[in-house]
């Protein structure tokens, strides 16, 4: 394995791992909504979110003289719309209409929530902060809502089609993938045990399926390779 040098920016990037959200608005008979790849949970008690936008996009604006907002949480088959929507800005296009989505009520907030996505969470403002050229949009939790299919108290991944999209960078986007439930124990001074012996012995079984496995496939290679030394040329070409 080779370890690299990356750029400063590269930050972002490897941190920018949490479900890409929709930011939805309403402010003056106006609606508008823009991808949300930068949010974060910031408090349980009360209940705080927040996102980051850059200080001209008009999304954010809205929410500013709205003093609320709704993030939308999509799943894969919504990445299109979800590229589209961060390609135009909603100044002069209702980007609503053009990414041919559909929109239903919210309960608790006038922002649209879109239709077809995982989740929904409906927020208050609390505030916005500038921090180096961005700005930070602090949203209090006022109505979540998910799909059973999706989401259980923790997102369920048993399907890709109801998991949540990441955003990796550009026009590269996931899924998330297989849950990992994990478990450790520790020694008799408090460290962390790496292996236990159920797990060294779970290990080592599959490495000796895995070698004989190899072995197996090594015989088979030999014995056509065998094969086709001996297997006779054929008739001879008449001339």
């Amino acid at each position: 394995m080779v370890r690299r040098l990356c750029d400063e920016a590269d930050a972002r990037r490897l941190l920018q791992s949490g479900p890409v959200t929709i930011m939805t608005v309403a402010w003056r008979g106006m609606t508008n909504a823009a991808p949300v790849a930068w949010t974060v949970p910031l408090s349980i008690q009360p209940p705080l979110v927040a996102c980051v936008f850059h200080p001209d996009r008009l999304t954010g604006l809205m929410a500013r003289h709205s003093e609320e907002f709704a993030l939308n949480i999509p799943g894969p088959g919504l990445a299109k719309q979800v590229a589209f929507l961060g390609s135009i800005t909603g100044i002069e296009t209702n980007k609503i209409e053009a990414a041919r989505l559909t929109v239903f009520g919210a309960q608790r907030i006038d922002a649209p929530l879109i239709d077809g996505c995982l989740a929904w969470i409906e927020c208050g403002l609390e505030s916005v902060t500038r921090f180096g050229d961005h700005d930070l949009y602090v949203g209090r939790v006022l109505r979540v809502q998910a799909l059973d299919e999706a989401y259980v108290q923790t997102w369920k991944l048993e399907s890709p089609e109801y998991s949540p999209l990441v955003f990796l960078g550009g026009n590269r986007y996931a899924v998330l993938g297989s849950p990992v439930e994990v478990t450790f124990a520790t020694d008799e001074q408090g460290g962390l045990v790496v292996e236990t012996p159920e797990e060294r012995e779970q290990r080592e079984e599959r490495e000796a399926r895995l070698a004989e496995l190899r072995k197996l496939e090594g015989e088979a290679l030999e014995e056509r390779l065998r094969l086709e030394q001996v297997r006779p040329l054929g008739p001879p070409v008449e001339e």
